[in-house]
């Protein structure tokens, strides 16, 4: 065995071999001896004797170096003991279910980490210190801040009301010279009025009606169409024209048969209230007396002042019986010239004209008579123009009427009372025979 190798090696003398090759040995036989087991199987080797000579000692050296490989084979192994197969593989077990618990205990730590340990009472003092500070700066931050905000929103309100100011400056200004040439656009306006007004009011011929009139100024002086006609006949011919339009407005001032004037037959029926001579007698000489009758709205006026029938307010109306059935052509209002009244005010103006035919108990009923009230015409009494006014029928078709409702809805101002100088009613006898004889 090993142990009694190294025992011999020890009590023997050393010496010292000088070759290499013994130094070697000597290595190499003290590293299997540290290095190998002893084995059962190996024969013991014999002690050394001590008291033998160099000789002895070199012949052991030998012996242990021939010995020395058969050290190094490996003896066949013999069979363990169950108990130790058992124990190897509970230790093996073992520590596989060490490093299994490990495992889940490292996974249960991530899953479930620990809660931070708990500060100590200076490190919370500290931490709430800081956050303190934090706090204080950031409100002195949001103070001046706030402060700046404050600032800028003074110097833009500043800002807007200097510009709201000029733009309101400015505004006024251009609305005050909006307004200016609005004026000189409504003068403007009001002088193309008057001009559109005065052609109107101006009859031009037309060209075809030029050349009829022409002609029938050339048969009235026998002259053929071929020959000039002389300055003269023209003179001529143009007086007795005007002495027949003279004599024409001279029958009643217009020229116009009216068949509601009352010395023909015509009369007022019904009217609104009239105005109390007795309250206002200041103004009796614009009803002609206290004895107000009220036939003056059909009869003649001559165009003198107060020669009127005045109705209380400044809106009435009159309801005038004619002196037969016509067919309705036109009405003329009458009221006293401006240039003499002494209270233009009392004029009515604007004006509703209404129409139908009423029967007698014992008169037969005609086809073409109309009995159910329609309006003939509205109008408006300009004082502008001539006091005579006269306003054609504007519906058509109009039938037989012989009761005529004139409504006036306003005046020219006055609220006291209106005054009605004289009402006109034109038109034409129906042809046929057998109306007009019971209309008669």
């Amino acid at each position: 065995m090993a142990t009694h190798s190294l025992a011999a090696v020890a009590s023997s003398p050393l010496t010292l071999d000088p070759s290499p090759n013994a130094a070697a040995a000597m290595r190499k036989r003290s590293f299997f001896l540290l290095d190998h087991r002893p084995h059962t199987s190996t024969p013991a080797t014999p002690p050394l004797d001590s008291s033998s000579g160099p000789n002895r000692m070199s012949a052991a050296a030998a012996a242990a170096g021939a010995a020395q490989p058969l050290r190094r084979r490996k003896a066949p192994s013999s069979s363990r003991p169950r108990w130790q197969t058992a124990l190897s593989v509970a230790a093996k077990n073992a520590a596989l279910l060490a490093v299994f618990l490990y495992l889940g205990d490292l996974a249960w730590r991530w899953a479930h980490p620990a809660p931070p340990p708990l500060l100590d009472q200076a490190a919370l003092a500290g931490y709430n210190a800081r956050v303190a500070d934090v706090e204080a700066s950031l409100t002195r931050a949001f103070r001046m801040l706030q402060v700046q905000l404050e600032a800028i929103d003074r110097k833009i309100d500043g800002e807007v009301s200097a510009a709201r100011g000029e733009l309101t400056a400015l505004l006024e200004e251009k609305r005050l010279d909006l307004e200016v040439q609005l004026k000189r656009l409504d003068a403007r306006t009001e002088e193309l009025n008057d001009a559109f007004g005065g052609f109107k009011r101006m009859e031009f011929l037309r060209k075809d009606e030029f050349d009829k009139f022409w002609n029938e100024v050339k048969e009235s002086l026998g002259s053929a169409s071929g020959v000039e006609v002389d300055l003269d006949q023209v003179r001529t011919l143009a007086r007795e024209i005007a002495m027949r339009e003279i004599e024409k407005h001279a029958a009643d001032g217009i020229g116009r048969a009216d068949h509601a004037v009352v010395s023909a037959g015509g009369r007022v029926v019904r009217h609104s209230e009239a105005y109390d001579a007795g309250t206002r007698s200041i103004l009796s000489a614009f009803r002609g007396g206290d004895n107000a009758d009220p036939q003056k709205m059909l009869q003649p006026s001559f165009g003198e002042p107060g020669q009127c029938f005045p109705l209380q307010g400044s809106s009435g109306f009159v309801e005038i019986k004619l002196r037969k059935g016509i067919i309705p052509d036109a009405i003329t209002l009458e009221h006293v010239s401006k240039d003499v009244a002494y209270d233009i005010s009392t004029a009515p103006k604007d004006c509703r004209v209404s129409g139908w035919y009423q029967k007698t108990p014992n008169e037969a009923s005609g086809h073409a008579a109309s009995a159910k009230m329609s309006v003939l015409t509205k109008f408006t009494y300009d004082l502008d123009k001539k006091n005579v006014q006269t306003f054609d029928i504007t519906t058509p078709d109009v039938g037989i009427i012989n009761m005529v409702r004139f409504d006036f809805t306003s005046n020219h101002g006055s609220s006291v009372l209106t005054c009605i100088y004289r009402i006109r009613v034109h038109g034409h006898e129906p042809v046929s025979p057998g109306i007009s004889g019971y209309q008669s």
